[in-house]
């Protein structure tokens, strides 16, 4: 008896299916970009102009004492700005010293602190005192310190 082999067909199968899966990876793959294109038909346009926006709730405050109680505008937050210079080692001094007599006195302070209270403090003055403080100070070169 002799036997009669059959061609395999799994290998014409495997590769015919294994064509087609490719062709399909490559549509999905460009498809996706044209679902994120917005819609422009005016039926989805109006569907989203139809859908009420969710009003906000708002609490009543309630009176204390009888006395309504002005409601505070919350500030803004003030924008930072970040800057260097010079200053003599002496007077840099002078900001550690004020930062220990500061803690002496139960308040803890950063050297920013101390600067923005000097400013308060020079913008208080009078301009013949505010001249009279500038002249007390020497100008100095701009830039950084040589090495």
């Amino acid at each position: 008896m002799s036997t009669i082999r059959k061609p395999s067909s799994t290998n014409k199968t495997t590769n015919a299916r294994k064509t087609p899966t490719k062709v399909a990876v490559k549509k999905v793959s460009t498809v996706k970009p044209a679902i994120k294109k917005p819609v422009t038909s005016t039926k989805s346009a109006l569907i989203v102009k139809k859908a009420p926006a969710p009003a906000p709730v708002v609490k009543p405050v309630a009176p204390t004492q009888g006395v309504a109680a002005p409601k505070l505008l919350k500030e803004k937050k003030v924008k930072l700005v970040r800057d260097s210079f010079t200053i003599p080692k002496p007077e840099y001094l002078v900001l550690d010293a004020l930062k220990a007599r500061a803690l002496v006195l139960g308040q803890a302070v950063k050297k920013s602190e101390l600067l923005r209270a000097g400013i308060k403090a020079l913008a208080s003055m009078t301009d013949a005192q505010l001249t009279s403080t500038l002249k007390s100070v020497p100008a100095l070169k701009s830039g950084r310190p040589g090495k």
